[in-house]
């Protein structure tokens, strides 16, 4: 096991990549009839489902998704051959499966946790400290861009974030007379932060589980991910919260008390506490286990003793149908599950059929893939077009690509961290503020519209104010061409900073 110590120094500029350019990838043992391209198959026709979903039926549904991802595994069966042609095509299936094992069992326990803090309402909180300061329009939208981050970093979810948020703070903020584009903008680039940087965000956790350390068995642990992150996502969440506050006003008259009371809820701030002992707890220990177990905990705990919760809405059956947030929080999750679940299995096709090895080799020979900033550049490319192919989904995303992901940085001794963060911070960035093709986009134009007297934003306005995703785009960039943040991978599995020698 590998210790993860913070040196920052290497003791010379060396070929530091070179013992990393050996096979990484088993010898092909799928044949498919059409020859080796029709490995794609799966990926092409799950690329097919979420344009028809995304684009064309304008709906989401990662159960939808989740179907998808199943029925193109089972079609390409059919294209496999040569003998025992089905036992070894399942048999690849399973091996890329099992990697994913290690993320199902965590995504479960997340939905738990997440679940307990979305029953708490901390958003009406937020809500009544709006109202108890008297805000401008201007600064509503800033401070709400700050409240969603806060819950969904402590949720994990982005998109149940906003379908949480935009009842709350959109109508407030627009009767405050905040512009609509840049307040729906703020609800959609919160949630994006969340997702990015929470520890127990769905995307988080592939990230990190998909970028393994040299000894193949290892990989990059949370709390450490996290932490080295959280300088990017800073700057980029700050200067968003800045060019809110400026500029997000617009010349509508100031209604006064419009903030809903019934939504206002300052007992809900409470639940900031369990969030506080699980982020501390999966920082410092890197046990994202233990943090989720004490926080649900203290979450419980703390949720009946102030009335925020009752046991009923722990756990309880009516008319035969167990609910409470344990049962709901793993129903929450198990979508997502089979969605991952899938995904790997489609990449143990692709690398049992050779594809993989053969992307990765082609990319590290090409021009780019000879030094280490334009590796780090493919990789920006790579995990930027897939998630905008996958229309913003962005734990599709990076379950299909962070297995190349990996053996490119691993060519070039990236460490773990480095590699998860570009790999999570690029896929949060960019490709999510394209109109009509980003599901964020969609969803939070979507969820501007049924509110009498309030104007709704079209997605082609919202991808035009979505600041965050494009800020963390530029931070990530200039990281890349500059180095900065870079570390690579010690002898021990601590990251080091190259320096030139003397």
């Amino acid at each position: 096991m590998y210790s993860h110590s913070t040196k920052e120094e290497f003791p010379s500029n060396a070929s530091h990549h070179e013992e990393f350019n050996e096979k990484d990838f088993a010898s092909p043992t799928l044949e498919f009839y059409g020859g080796k391209l029709s490995a794609l198959l799966p990926i092409i026709i799950f690329l097919g489902f979420c344009i028809t979903f995304f684009v064309v039926l304008k709906a989401f549904d990662m159960s939808a998704l989740s179907m998808a991802a199943l029925i193109s595994l089972m079609l390409t069966a059919l294209l496999a051959k040569g003998k025992n042609r089905t036992q070894t095509y399942w048999n690849a299936v399973y091996n890329g499966v099992k990697e994913s094992i290690p993320i199902l069992v965590l995504l479960l326990a997340i939905g738990i946790f997440s679940q307990l803090i979305k029953l708490s309402n901390l958003s009406g909180g937020f809500v009544w400290l709006a109202d108890l300061v008297h805000v401008g329009p201007g600064l509503f939208t800033a401070l709400t861009f700050g409240f969603v981050c806060i819950i969904a970093t402590a949720t994990g979810s982005s998109l149940g974030t906003m379908f949480t948020a935009f009842p709350i703070f959109y109508p407030a903020g627009v009767l405050l007379g905040a512009d609509p584009a840049f307040l729906a903008a703020a609800i959609v680039g919160g949630g994006i932060f969340g997702d990015n940087l929470a520890p127990i965000s769905d995307t988080t956790i592939i990230s990190t589980s998909t970028q393994y350390y040299r000894d193949r068995q290892t990989t990059a642990d949370v709390g450490g991910a996290v932490r080295s992150r959280f300088k990017y996502s800073a700057i980029a969440g700050i200067a968003t919260f800045l060019i809110f506050a400026f500029f997000a006003g617009n010349s509508q008259t100031v209604q006064t008390n419009i903030l809903s009371k019934t939504s206002a809820n300052p007992q809900s701030l409470f639940m900031l506490i369990p969030v506080a002992i699980m982020l501390i707890v999966a920082v410092l220990t890197k046990d994202m286990y233990m943090a989720i177990v004490l926080g649900v905990l203290c979450g419980s705990v703390l949720g009946l003793s102030t009335g925020i919760l009752h046991t009923t809405d722990i756990l309880n059956v009516k008319d035969g149908t167990p609910g409470g947030f344990l049962i709901e929080g793993v129903n929450s999750m198990t979508s997502t599950v089979i969605l991952v679940l899938c995904v790997y299995g489609i990449m143990g096709v692709l690398n049992a059929a050779g594809i993989l090895s053969t992307l990765v080799d082609f990319l590290s020979r090409s021009r780019l893939g000879k030094s280490v900033i334009g590796t780090e550049i493919i990789m920006m490319l790579g995990i930027t077009f897939t998630t905008l192919i996958f229309g913003g989904v962005t734990s599709a995303a990076m379950a299909t690509f962070g297995k190349i992901h990996n053996e490119l940085g691993m060519r070039m001794n990236l460490h773990p961290y480095r590699r998860a963060n570009l790999l999570d911070g690029f896929a949060n960035s960019i490709a999510l503020c394209i109109p009509f093709l980003s599901v964020f986009v969609f969803i939070g134009s979507q969820l501007t519209s049924g509110y009498d007297n309030i104007a709704s934003v079209s997605v082609t306005n919202l991808g035009m104010h979505m600041i965050y995703p494009f800020l963390l785009f530029i931070v990530l960039l200039v990281s890349v061409v500059t180095g900065w943040g870079r570390r690579f991978e010690g002898a021990n599995g601590e990251p080091i900073k190259v320096v030139a020698q003397s």
